[in-house]
């Protein structure tokens, strides 16, 4: 299957460029990508690439016993395997799977002394062991997150150019509809992506395919991947209680309130007895969490309830895949999304936001007379995001701008099934605009 253009292309050969570059960390998800990226990143700029999996090839985790000198690893490296070159200036070093092997973070600062040779370190579920490492390497490292692909990857990846994407943000900016035609087309790529969700080996295997064979099966051998791996990896902390956080959450979305409950995972459950397992899991970046404001006003940060969250789960796709059969169905051949119609536009609103880089933020009143489902600002200015799966008026939204109640508040956006619309200060965008918000806020003037 041929490579899927990614974001993280761009970011590694800027860090490349820069001359004073420190050795690379990438965390990520199972599955997100990691290791195709970084080998294409090696192939392109490198003589030699010496990677090491710390899984595959545990004999290497010898190669810290004389030492954390470069030096000293890279001969201990070649009596392993005399065949691996090392030419500086000309040679990247790829420690894989650090998480079964967070020692190697110690080294990362020899090697940016040295300065002969670049080195990226990866792995999955890497922030369980973060901390660690973070502690081990402070000052010597610089850090990425990647994440599985975006919706603007997926249309790379269908074959659409960059003037689509920038005719879309134009589109958005100057408040222009889409045509009958480009809104069918779009609405019919988002449903596609919302169905796959952007782990590459599914989006390779659907354009290979030009269709969704196979893809179910693919998405459930990775949510059980996922589920091995908590097995494998959670520990100090009951394993089967993380693996029923994790299982519950389809269910939680589906409701008509998305907060958080521990009750429904287990009659009785309390939240002293779980939080270590949600932040587990968020660790491990298989959830994301959205956090409930105290009052709807700036600042964002400082101004949350403990303990009172949203949880998405971090590829729209695999929410999808823990369907039942009978949503599966429904959806795939109908492109029905039934009860789960607003658990998935928001869990896709909430990836969408997080790979933009935006922290995730709503707020619901005590007696659900104002709720809304997201939060952004501008340099002055709050702004609700709602996400609706019909196109009904927004009641909250509109009381939050005309209220003197709350000062920050001036303006909204929606996301919805229908097309672009400005009325009442609410800006109205279809779902699959959501990916150039942080674009759009940025280039909007009256967001200045």
């Amino acid at each position: 299957m041929s490579y899927l253009i990614r974001k993280t292309d761009t970011f590694l050969r800027n860090w490349k460029k820069n001359p004073d570059r420190y050795p690379l960390i990438i965390k990520g998800a199972r599955q997100v990508g990691k290791t195709e990226t970084i080998r294409k990143f090696a192939k392109e700029n490198y003589k030699n690439l010496v990677e090491i999996n710390f899984i595959t090839e545990p004999a290497y985790k010898t190669i810290i016993d004389e030492g954390f000198s470069a030096d000293n690893i890279l001969k201990l490296i070649s009596r392993i395997d005399p065949s691996k070159h090392f030419d500086a200036g000309e040679t990247l070093l790829f420690f894989d799977e650090i998480q079964d092997f967070p020692e190697i973070a110690t080294s990362l600062k020899f090697f940016k002394e040295n300065g002969k040779y670049d080195v990226i370190c990866s792995g999955s579920l890497l922030g369980v062991q973060y901390h660690r490492i973070a502690s081990i390497s402070v000052g010597y490292k610089t850090d990425y997150q990647m994440y599985s692909m975006d919706f603007e990857e997926f249309l790379w990846a269908k074959g659409y150019q960059e003037q689509v994407i920038s005719d879309m943000l134009e589109h958005m900016l100057s408040g222009t509809p889409f045509s009958a035609s480009e809104q069918n087309t779009f609405s019919n790529l988002f449903l596609e992506y919302c169905i796959l969700g952007g782990m590459p080996a599914i989006v390779s295997n659907y354009i290979a395919k030009g269709t969704f064979e196979g893809s179910l099966q693919l998405q459930r051998q990775l949510l059980t991947d996922y589920e091995n791996d908590i097995i494998k990896y959670a520990e100090g902390l009951d394993k089967a209680k993380i693996l029923s956080v994790y299982r519950s959450i389809p269910a939680q979305l589906a409701k008509e309130n998305k907060k958080f409950q521990y009750s429904r995972i287990v009659k009785g459950a309390r939240s002293k007895d779980y939080m270590g397992c949600v932040e587990w899991l968020k660790d491990a970046g298989l959830i994301t969490l959205c956090d409930c404001l105290q009052f709807p006003e700036l600042p964002l940060r400082g101004n949350v309830c403990e303990n009172k969250y949203k949880v998405y789960i971090s590829d729209t796709g695999l929410l999808v895949a823990s369907l039942d059969d009978e949503a599966q169905v429904d959806l795939r051949a109908n492109k029905n999304l039934g009860v789960y119609k607003g658990a998935l536009y928001e869990n896709f609103a909430a990836e969408a936001f997080i790979k933009q880089g935006y922290g995730l933020y709503y707020y619901s009143k005590e007696n659900s007379t104002l709720e809304e489902d997201f939060f952004i600002r501008s340099s002055n200015e709050l702004i609700p995001v709602e996400v609706k799966s019909n196109t009904n008026r927004s009641k909250s939204m509109a009381q939050l701008i005309k209220s003197d109640t709350y000062p920050d508040i001036r303006h909204g956006i929606k996301f919805t099934t229908g097309n672009i619309g400005i009325s009442d200060d609410i800006i109205t965008f279809p779902y699959f605009c959501t990916f150039l918000l942080k674009r759009y806020m940025e280039m909007q003037k009256i967001f200045k």
